[in-house]
């Protein structure tokens, strides 16, 4: 079992731990630089499901459209990651 588990993390759960509370920490600063606040996020996530709401599936299309553009920008960081893995 703790092998599972190590292969699903990539590495031990108190490494994988202590790797995401310093990534969450640099992405904190980083966007505490930019101006953002946790309010300022949960706010748009919350106005964002409101518009969703309010406007019906004309909203979707939004939705889609940053499905898309995440996808643009994460598949392929995703699967040079898995190549680079790969090579090991």
């Amino acid at each position: 079992m703790t092998a599972s588990v190590n292969s699903f993390l990539g590495d031990s759960p108190g490494r994988t731990a202590i790797k995401l509370v310093v990534v969450c920490l640099i992405v904190g600063v980083v966007l505490a630089w930019l101006g953002y606040t946790p309010d300022n996020i949960v706010g748009s996530i919350r106005y964002h499901f409101l518009d969703i709401w309010y406007n019906g599936f004309e909203a979707l299309g939004t939705v889609g459209n940053y499905l898309l553009l995440g996808a643009i920008v994460v598949i392929p960081i995703f699967v040079v990651l898995r190549l680079m893995s790969f090579r090991r």
